[in-house]
């Protein structure tokens, strides 16, 4: 096949989504730190499936049409920072595209190269190792290597070959990648889709597999154990909230300001990081992680109106995703009188306490301290901050204290109060940071409905202090964290669920390494709450083994049902 039309290269890049979607939750599993987390596969996937759903019944035949929509469908449905990438290598394939009703080879090697182009302008400060990396390689090395009048078969298959080679060399350019020995899982998500479209060009189209029994397979999954996501930009780790929205330039007359692409860039740039702006006539894409999101909104409204917000904790993105993975504008709702609360005309009450919990026995334990309504979220699936909005609207009181009891979680619910106190004056919600179950609970017995909102919320916050907290869960992967050796499926101990102070095949030995580096002279109070693979019956052999091992402590062990976590432990 030496050329193809719209219709021949809408079964590419369906192909190519589908393969992605059979294969994305292998690289959400692999990341560089070994608990169960990650979310590269997640939002890649969204990506490619928002534009496979824009061009499924389109029946132009020309590549310039299909491309063109299949662009713009990655463009509104692009998440996370390799979604965003992604859809601008795409683009960049779609303008070279423009005006064609058919392509060659050379055609295609134009497309990628374009592809690389603009996919590099939209990152401010692009990082060398990423999925970047793979598609500037593989595009340059397939207009270096391949005939001018090479098959359609053949250029993806030099351009596939070619970016998997790029993606072994990833970890020679990121630090990150090296020390743990994987290569980046964005990249790796490329190399994936790329596959899809050699394969449908071959003759071999990827249907997509909604049966988890059957095995789909993938060369580039099956020879690369561990894959690890990394940043496409400096300090993108751990910096605040995931803000993405897609804006709609106005007018002058209607009352917007002119739109000044490197200006905008700027003042986003300032304020944030890992910023990717992207603009298509009158729409404007942009992802960025910011500490104030609000502030980043109030400016860029002074030149559209929005099409779709969304705000989370960038780190744990595809958890909201798997609660429904619709984008929110929060302070639009609110203002419109749209949430719940706002209809409500009860009576406020004084004093509510709103707290974030997972497991049936812990959301007992706090429903008996007192909570008025618990939030369900955890390491694996931090709430939005629209979530802790709509819980602050339920409450319906005056005063509103929040216990978000993760480190993660801490962000979102102090947006929410932030953006409460912009829309509803009768409301003052306030945040305890606390970022462990031990804390809140030990907060928690602090709270009282009846005391006066200060003086509750200042007694809460100070027993924070009183509690060292750690954790038991599984290890996802082998590797080597601080000089301690992690095995797949080995417990691991952790202390304020950052260090990890041990790593064993048994849950139990776990336990007690982690007691044993927690408990000091000064401790006088021992808590175990055991997780949802736990039995019941352990409670009594647990509380015995404490008695017997530290006999100047009391102790108290309950039945938690999180997920993810086999133990809470916190030390009083």
């Amino acid at each position: 096949m030496k050329s193809i039309n719209g219709q021949q290269l809408k079964q590419l890049f369906i192909s190519g989504a589908n393969n992605l979607y059979n294969h994305y939750p292998e690289i959400d599993r692999l990341n560089v730190f070994p608990v169960p987390d990650g979310d590269t596969g997640m939002n890649m996937n969204l990506t490619l499936t928002s534009g496979a759903k824009e061009i499924q019944n389109k029946n132009d035949e020309s590549v310039a049409g299909i491309s063109a929509s299949f662009s713009r469908g990655l463009l509104m449905g692009a998440r996370g920072n390799s979604g965003v990438i992604t859809s601008q290598i795409f683009r960049g394939f779609a303008q070279a595209l423009a005006g064609k009703d058919t392509a060659k080879s050379k055609d295609l090697i134009d497309a990628f190269l374009n592809g690389k182009e603009v996919a590099y302008k939209a990152v401010l400060r692009p990082v060398e190792g990423t999925i970047l990396t793979v598609i500037r390689e593989a595009s340059l090395a397939l207009s270096e290597k391949l005939e001018k009048d090479a098959s359609i078969e053949q250029t993806f298959k030099v351009l596939l070959d070619e970016a998997k080679k790029s993606l072994d060399h990833t970890p020679d350019l990121l630090p990150v990648l090296k020390q743990v020995g994987v290569v980046d899982s964005g990249g790796a998500g490329l190399c994936v889709v790329l596959e899809g479209m050699y394969k449908a060009a071959k003759g071999d189209f990827v249907e997509r597999n909604e049966n988890t029994e059957v095995e789909s397979s993938s060369d580039i999954l099956d020879t690369k154990p561990l894959y690890a996501g990394a940043q496409l930009s400096e300090d993108e780790e751990g910096y605040g909230y995931c803000t993405q929205f897609i804006l709609r330039l106005g007018k002058p007359t209607d009352g917007k300001k002119p739109f000044v692409e490197k200006k905008f860039q700027n003042f986003l740039a300032t304020h944030g990081k890992s910023l990717v702006l992207v603009r298509d006539d009158d729409i404007v894409k942009v992802h960025v992680h910011t500490l104030t999101p609000g502030s980043m909104l109030n400016y860029a409204q002074n030149y559209g109106e929005f099409l779709t917000i969304t705000i989370e904790n960038m780190s744990e993105e595809h958890h909201n995703i798997e609660r429904g993975d619709k984008a929110t504008d929060m302070a639009s709702n609110i203002a419109n009188g749209k949430s719940e609360r706002l209809i409500a005309q009860q009576e406020m009450k004084e004093l509510g306490l709103i707290v974030v919990s997972s497991g049936d026995g812990l959301d007992e334990m706090f429903r008996e301290l007192g909570a008025d309504y618990l939030v369900s979220g955890g390491q694996t699936m931090n709430p939005a901050t629209e979530d802790f909005i709509q819980a602050i609207e339920k409450v319906n009181a005056k005063n509103i204290i929040i216990l978000p009891n993760n480190s993660n979680i801490v962000m979102a619910a102090s947006q929410a109060c932030d953006v409460i106190s912009d829309s509803r004056r009768d409301i003052n919600a306030r945040v305890i940071p606390s970022k462990t179950i031990p804390q809140g609970l030990v907060s928690c017995m602090q709270y009282t409905s009846e005391g006066a909102a200060d003086d509750v919320y200042n007694s809460m916050k100070s027993a924070l202090k009183t509690v060292k907290s750690g954790s038991v869960t599984y290890s996802i992967k082998d590797t080597v964290i601080n000089g301690i050796e992690i095995t797949k499926d080995y417990y691991m101990g952790m202390k304020d669920d950052k260090e990890i102070s041990s790593c064993v095949k048994d849950k139990f030995e776990a336990l007690d390494n982690l007691c044993d580096s927690l408990v000091d002279e000064d401790s006088s109070m021992i808590t175990i709450i055991l997780g949802e693979d736990v039995p019941e019956e352990e409670c009594d052999k647990i509380s015995e083994r404490l008695s017997e091992k530290y006999p100047d402590l009391e102790n108290d062990v309950r039945v938690g049902g999180q997920p993810v976590y086999s133990f809470l432990v916190g030390v009083e």
